[in-house]
C-alpha cells in the first residue's frame, strides 16, 4: 500500500518544471478556497427565502455536527497513527510551507470532502456534486504540492463519510432538540442584526 502511496504521489506531484500558474493556481486552491466552508455555512444559516430558510439550518446544523466528528477523529488518527508528510521523508518536491506534522488523514481533506458530502447526502445532487469537484481539486493541489500523500485525501473522504454517518445517527435521536436550541441561542444572540433586518430571524 505505502509503494503504492508513494507512486500515486510521483505521478501528481509537480516538479520545478512544473508550469508556475499551475504551482500558483494549485496554491490558491490549497491554501484559500477552505474558506468556502465557513463562508457557505454562515450565508446558509443567516439569508435565505422564508420558506427555505428552516431546511437551510438543519442542512447547517447536521454539517456542523459530522465537521465536529470528523476533524476530531482526524485528530485522533494522526496523533495515534503518526505518518511523516512527503518532504519529512524528503520525498518528491515541495511548493508550500506547512509544519512537519503527521499528514494522516488531511485535515483540509476531511473538512472539505465532509462538507461536500453533506451537501450530497442532505441538500442537492448538484450542489454535492459542484462541491465534490472542488474537494477532488482542493486534495488534488496538496498532493501536488508536497504536503500530502494522496492515501492522506483518502483517509479524509473515509472519515467525512464516517462524519456523516455519525451526524445522521444524532439527528435521527435528537434532531429537533439541537435544532431548537441552536435557533433559539441564535436569536439571543444575534437579536439586533435580527430586528435590523440585516439577517434572517
Amino acid at each position: 500500500m505505502e509503494q503504492l502511496n508513494h507512486l500515486v504521489f510521483l505521478w501528481i506531484n509537480a516538479t520545478p518544471a512544473s508550469p508556475e500558474t499551475l504551482i500558483k493556481f494549485a496554491s490558491f486552491l490549497a491554501n484559500d478556497l477552505i474558506i468556502i466552508v465557513p463562508l457557505m455555512i454562515a450565508g446558509l444559516w443567516l439569508w435565505g427565502q422564508r420558506e427555505n430558510i428552516g431546511q437551510q439550518r438543519v442542512l447547517v446544523s447536521k454539517t456542523a455536527i459530522a465537521l465536529l466528528f470528523a476533524m476530531a477523529t482526524a485528530k485522533s488518527l494522526s496523533l495515534l497513527f503518526p505518518h511523516a508528510r512527503p518532504f519529512v521523508e524528503g520525498f518528491g518536491h515541495t511548493f508550500i510551507q506547512h509544519a512537519p506534522d503527521s499528514s494522516f488523514p488531511s485535515d483540509h481533506g476531511t473538512a472539505i470532502f465532509t462538507f461536500a458530502l453533506s451537501f450530497l447526502f442532505w441538500h442537492r445532487l448538484w450542489s454535492g456534486a459542484l462541491l465534490m469537484v472542488t474537494a477532488v481539486g482542493i486534495a488534488w493541489s496538496r498532493v501536488y504540492l508536497g504536503v500530502h500523500w494522496p492515501l492522506d485525501m483518502v483517509g479524509g473522504f473515509l472519515v467525512g463519510m464516517l462524519g456523516c454517518l455519525f451526524a445522521q445517527l444524532v439527528w435521527n435521536l435528537f434532531g429537533e432538540q439541537i435544532n431548537a436550541l441552536m435557533c433559539k441561542v441564535y436569536r439571543f444572540g444575534f437579536a439586533f442584526p435580527i430586528k435590523k433586518g440585516w439577517v434572517q430571524n
